[in-house]
């Protein structure tokens, strides 16, 4: 299959699939058309949480805030994955999910001659790359593209003679927050907002296991409770969780987290165990 991802709402997906389909019949799958506007960063957030889910496969991502400017296309093989992407650091941490290990990734550039848009590369450049990559895999494979470990997928992106080695991609790495500690564990963590759902959901940083055990806990200094669910306070009721994708999550039941909590992506967030003076 091949999965879709942008920043472009609608219509421009369809382009982009009108012209994967005069190549390919793969299976197109849209992962979201609607993430942040020229936010390389946390779509590589969701991209990281998402992609893993799927069998190998070939992903075509394009938030693109660079596009016609100098910045190169990548294609990074991932284990048994691929994904077609702008040199914006948008494709390293999804990447790095899907790897078995750390050097199980290659990253190629792709040879870009004379677009017919300087404004539509996700039309002009990456979904006819992820076509010719998915039929590379096909050729290689007879069609059994989600079964093809790693070595088949070198060898078929090895035949596609307009891709080079990158010689020095742009990476990104999700910031790591400041923990303290005492001889009871974990008393303060100094985190940083990564992204906001569509729920306003602000989810940080900040790994769930380092407020694990707590019923309560300071927010930028407010006491707030730590629950599994939604459910486990009334509506309206600001709360702290731990997500699905692992982290923690400032948010309300039934309302909006950022506006209760005055978050924003990139901000700070200060985490306080209740029984600690601030």
């Amino acid at each position: 299959m091949i999965t879709l991802t942008s920043d472009f709402g609608s219509p421009y997906p369809a382009a982009m699939k009108g012209v994967i389909r005069r190549h390919t019949s793969a299976e197109l799958i849209d992962v979201a058309h609607d993430l942040p506007r020229g936010d390389p960063r946390a779509a590589a957030f969701w991209l990281r949480f998402v992609l893993p889910e799927f069998p190998p496969a070939v992903h075509c991502a394009v938030i693109d805030p660079g596009v016609g400017t100098g910045r190169d296309a990548l294609v990074v093989r991932a284990g048994s994955h691929v994904v077609v992407a702008p040199d914006n650091g948008l494709a390293m941490p999804p990447a790095r999910a899907l790897a078995a290990a750390e050097d199980d990734v290659d990253i190629w550039t792709i040879d870009v001659d004379d677009p017919p848009s300087a404004t539509f590369h996700g039309r002009d450049v990456f979904a006819p790359t992820a076509a010719r990559v998915h039929g590379a895999l096909a050729d290689e494979t007879d069609g059994s593209v989600s079964e093809m470990g790693p070595t088949a997928v070198v060898d078929a992106l090895a035949g596609l003679e307009d891709l080079s080695p990158a010689p020095d991609p742009v990476d990104l790495v999700f910031p790591e927050p400041s923990v303290e500690r005492d001889d009871d564990g974990v008393t303060a963590v100094d985190g940083e907002v990564l992204a906001i759902d569509r729920f306003g959901n602000v989810i940080t940083n900040v790994p769930g296991e380092l407020i694990a055990e707590r019923d309560w806990i300071r927010v930028d200094g407010d006491l707030t409770p730590v629950v599994e669910t939604f459910g486990a306070v009334d509506p309206g009721e600001r709360l702290v969780t731990v997500g699905s994708h692992g982290y923690v999550e400032c948010d309300v039941n039934d309302g909006r987290g950022d506006g209760a909590f005055d978050a924003r992506p990139g901000d700070s967030v200060r985490f306080v165990a209740d029984n600690v003076s601030l």
